[in-house]
């Protein structure tokens, strides 16, 4: 561990090394950090790995602990002129920085800032797309880290998760509902059974009710085709260059009739399943598709007991994987609709929400991560071939 906290120090210090003109101020770096993430590990584990490589990378970092619940959103409100986030923690962490407080809610600026994230957490289902699996913790987050520095950014989409009444809440990976979520939460509850804690919280389950059904209405609308990538000004033209624009947008703009917009065609399903999963495409990258749409997978509710445990076992492995026997939808936007006195709850990236009425709408590319350059690489290959 030491040896390779030493090699990924080394190779941050080439970054600080390097000579930046007088006039240029330093990157800026904020750090939200949660402590609690990882059973109270995270702290320390940010401390050993992460810390020296930001500080001899020659950033100006400031980081921000997470102590309690909110605090992030009144800290990024006050929080200005900085160049790159970097959230240290678990999906927790992800879920009280970025969505549920607000960077995408306090204002559009903040999407433009590219965000690295080093997963310090017990879940944390980001690492999956931006960083190669390694089974050594030490070299996970250093590799994370440095990936950072290396600047190498992928777009990820976003779900708006929004309720009758409540605040939208916002998702990277995306929304489950069902028994094998019901299931998967009680693993832990059976610590004492070892490897095989996971087969038995599926197989006691099965106790309490059987079949398991989940019935709702689900309105959608397909998929939407990707505009091009607008080339980003640099610098605000002058003023007479923005006038002369103005009065010609407006001098040549044709007159007449607005041009009547289709309405858009939603379909209708009613559905009974045992578990529904509302996915982003974050899970499978394809940087060159034409098309931005959300993946909605309706489980069979027509399974036995022993498929019941044997397919939550693969869920646990990757809870958003569409099985087989299942039905899949590809949607930019969709209405869930619940009978009334429906209990039991969402989780909405590994956190947990009341299960009510929600539109489910797709911001496409909405964010940048920072990537290893290597899993880059992987996406644009398997693009080509």
């Amino acid at each position: 561990d030491n040896l390779l906290r030493r090699a990924a120090c080394q190779e941050a210090q080439a970054f600080g090394n390097q000579l930046i003109p007088a006039t240029m101020p330093l990157k800026k770096a904020t750090v939200f950090l949660n402590p609690a993430a990882c059973k109270g590990k995270a702290g320390n584990l940010f401390e050993k790995n992460a810390a020296p490589i930001l500080h001899l990378s020659g950033l100006d970092v400031t980081v921000v602990k997470t102590d309690y619940e909110g605090q992030a959103k009144k800290l990024l409100e006050l929080m200005e002129n900085t160049d790159l986030i970097i959230i240290a923690g678990g999906d927790g962490t992800v879920q009280e920085v970025l969505h549920e407080p607000g960077l995408l809610r306090i204002t559009a600026a903040f999407s433009k800032i590219p965000i690295g994230f080093i997963p310090l957490g017990k879940t944390c289902s980001l690492s999956h797309t931006l960083y190669p699996e390694s089974t050594n913790q030490v070299q996970h987050i250093t590799n994370a880290t440095l990936a950072i520095l290396k600047g190498e950014t992928v777009p990820l989409d976003v779900l708006q998760i929004k309720g009758e009444k409540e605040q939208p809440v916002f998702a990277v990976s995306g929304l489950r509902w069902g028994s094998y979520r019901d299931a998967g939460v009680k693993v832990s509850k059976y610590w004492y059974l070892g490897p095989l804690k996971t087969k038995a919280a599926h197989f006691f389950s099965t106790f309490k009710e059987w079949p398991q059904k989940h019935q709702a209405a689900l309105m959608y609308l397909g998929p939407t085709e990707r505009p091009p990538e607008e080339p980003e000004e640099k610098s605000r033209p002058p003023l007479h260059v923005r006038l002369y624009r103005r009065l010609r947008s407006y001098w040549f703009s044709p007159k007449g009739f607005p041009k009547e917009v289709a309405p858009e065609e939603w379909e209708e399903l009613k559905l009974s399943t045992t578990e529904l999963c509302i996915a982003t495409q974050n899970r499978q990258l394809d940087l060159t598709r034409t098309e931005d749409f959300m993946d909605i997978c309706i489980e069979s509710e027509t399974v036995s007991k022993g498929q019941f445990v044997h397919r939550g076992s693969q869920k646990m492995r990757d809870p958003h994987m569409c099985l087989e026997g299942s039905q899949c939808i590809q949607a930019s936007r969709c209405i869930l609709q619940l009978p009334e006195g429906t209990e039991g709850f969402f989780g909405i990236d590994n956190e947990e929400y009341e299960a009510m009425p929600v539109e489910v709408k797709l911001l496409p590319r909405k964010l940048r991560f920072f990537c290893d350059p290597r899993m880059r690489e992987q996406l644009l290959q398997a693009a080509v071939q």
